[in-house]
């Protein structure tokens, strides 16, 4: 005789078997209903069941003429289809004494035929079933049908698995599972209100980090962990799934209120991450979409739960609420960043601009900032302030300062006897590239140019991204006679011995300083007069941006700064206007004028 112990060793691997394909508590699917109908036709019969045999109840993935959604396994004849692996046949219940007084006996059950629902490892999952409420017989051909039928379970259950529907590290449904399951839902409950909940468990660069420091088999653990809170959170009505590297989503139960349901989410959570093992290195963000089933597409409730996952990014344990603003946003960016990769090779959309600067002792131009600019095809002009933010976070940001640097090199080249310099600006994102010096130098050297002709710019910010990286590229910089500024000076995060070490020659007041100069008075003015004099006395020339008056450009002379740049000045304009604007100025003659 079988021992005890085998016995409940061989109960728990099937069990477990039947786990790793997270059927359990899932919503009712077509693929399963087709086979089921196609049972009962085939019998003749009112009732049909795909039932699987849990721990101490069968579960029906999928019903014909069933109210429930379960029974208890005790004395379930699909339960020794499950442990047999063999077909059963009940054909009166009445006649059947351990029957009898089942469940199902004392309902009015009187005939039973199942097929097993079989692995390819030999474990029996449940049955395929049909029952009736009369005595009667099972043909050969109908029980071979039957059988066969049973078979086709199992293969949309292997195929369900194989093709991506569950995930291996985690357990749960991925994303094309939700979408299948979403959809079966609003067919099931159209009208239903519902909250879809997306999980982020960390940011992409803390996933690297642990990465990083303890192999990609702790980023598993941390997953693993997490599916595992998870699931018994939700307990077994509700499933979670997979739907990212590190994010999961779920559904509320129906027609919850928004404020209490985040309150919950928020005490669940809180207590989840109080025993995780990452809680110190990951910082987690909850997002919710509010939708109702039938009006929304499973995509696009997936989308914006996960756009409300980002926007609670700010603070760790934070919940959002969807918000429909903030998701158009989100899209343009996204359209944004899709259409400049195809900007940068049309050769037609992307132009740079120049803005004079000015020595303020002389009134002479003396240089000009590259604007880079932007026209879509579709949308018109875009403004830098919205897509250079989003292209210098991506790979675009190479390409993007390439692009910048040949055509201020390329149009340089055709002012030849206009000696000015031409600053262009870089990002913290460049810094990364081990031959953008000698990208730099090689331009300069096919278009016959002087190395002082062309000015980088940079901002405090980008220099502390990276600084020990950033201190050896801009000394490099420097040897090869190009002269380097400090863009936004006064609105970063470097300290007062950091600049010392920079071989920076110029430092640019950003105009959040300036805008508001006037008269010898204000804290305004204070301000500037203290950031001229310091950036002296660290050997600095000054450049202030945004001068919109004549009020504040005397201000600045008579704090003995260099140079300006401004609207009062001229604002930025393509290379043929802005050739004639310095031939205009000279034929003036006058140290200033205001821009048309």
């Amino acid at each position: 005789m079988m021992s005890y112990s085998v016995c409940d060793h061989r109960e728990e691997v099937r069990l477990d078997a039947l786990y790793q394909l997270s059927l359990l508590d899932t919503s009712p699917s077509e693929s399963f209903d087709r086979i089921t109908r196609m049972a009962s036709q085939i019998f003749g019969l009112p009732v049909a069941a795909v039932s699987l045999t849990d721990r101490d109840r069968q579960w029906f993935k999928s019903r014909v003429g069933i109210d429930h959604w379960s029974i208890p396994r005790d004395t379930a004849p699909c339960a020794q289809v499950a442990a047999t692996t063999q077909p059963l046949v009940i054909e009166d219940f009445q006649a059947d004494p351990y029957y009898a007084d089942s469940v199902l006996g004392r309902a009015g059950t009187r005939f039973y035929a199942g097929a097993p629902l079989v692995t390819r490892d030999g474990h029996g999952l449940g049955a395929l079933c049909v029952l009736g409420m009369a005595p009667r017989r099972a043909s050969p051909a109908e029980l071979a049908a039957l059988v066969d039928l049973a078979a086709m379970v199992m293969a949309q259950i292997e195929l369900q698995h194989a093709f991506g529907r569950i995930d291996p590290v985690s357990g749960l449904p991925t994303r094309s599972q939700f979408h299948d399951d979403l959809i079966d839902l609003a067919r099931d409950r159209p009208g239903e209100s519902r909250l879809a909940v997306v999980v982020d468990l960390a940011r992409d660069d803390q996933i690297s980090r642990i990465a990083r420091a303890m192999g990609g088999a702790r980023v598993d653990e941390m997953i693993r962990e997490a599916s595992r809170a998870l699931r018994n959170a939700l307990g077994s009505a509700r499933p979670a799934y997979h739907v990212g590297a590190a994010q999961f989503a779920f559904l509320s139960p129906p027609g919850v209120e928004h404020a209490a349901y985040q309150e919950e989410l928020r005490a669940g959570f809180a207590a989840i991450r109080a025993s995780s093992s990452v809680r110190f290195v990951t910082n987690v963000a909850i997002g919710l979409r509010p939708f109702t089933l039938g009006d929304v597409s499973a995509d696009d409730v997936l989308r914006g739960a996960a756009s409300a996952a980002q926007d609670a990014r700010s603070v760790d344990g934070a919940i959002a609420l969807y918000s429909p603003s903030n998701d158009i946003a989100h899209r343009r960016q996204y359209a944004l960043l899709r259409d400049f990769g195809a900007a940068l090779d049309a050769g037609d959309q992307l132009r740079l601009e120049y803005q004079p600067r000015i020595e303020l002792a002389t009134g002479r131009c003396i240089g000009a900032e590259a604007l880079l600019r932007w026209r879509h095809p579709r949308l018109g002009e875009i403004s830098p302030g919205e897509f250079i933010p989003i292209i210098e976070q991506t790979s675009l940001a190479r390409p993007t300062t390439q692009w910048v640097l040949d055509a201020a090199m390329t149009q340089l080249a055709e002012w030849p006897d206009c000696d000015i310099a031409v600053s262009v600006n870089i990002s913290a994102a460049n810094f990364s590239e081990d031959d953008l010096i000698e990208r730099i130098q090689l331009g300069l050297l096919k278009r016959g140019l002087r190395s002082d002709r062309l000015e980088i710019e940079l901002t405090e910010s980008a220099i502390m991204a990276q600084p020990d990286r950033a201190l050896a590229m801009l000394h490099e910089l420097a040897a090869a006679g190009i002269c380097l500024a400090i863009d936004d000076f006064g609105t970063g995060h470097s300290s007062l011995a950091y600049l010392q070490r920079l071989p920076a020659r110029v430092v640019k007041i950003d105009q959040a300083f300036i805008r508001n100069l006037t008269g010898a008075t204000g804290p305004d003015f204070v301000l500037v007069e203290t950031m001229i004099g310091l950036a002296h006395k660290l050997g600095f020339r000054v450049v202030a941006e945004g001068i919109e008056t004549a009020e504040a450009a005397a201000v600045l002379t008579g704090f003995g700064c260099e140079e300006a740049q401004g609207f009062w000045f001229a604002r930025p304009m393509q290379p043929a206007p802005f050739m004639r604007w310095i031939t205009d100025r000279q034929q003036q003659g006058r140290p200033s004028s205001r821009a048309a």
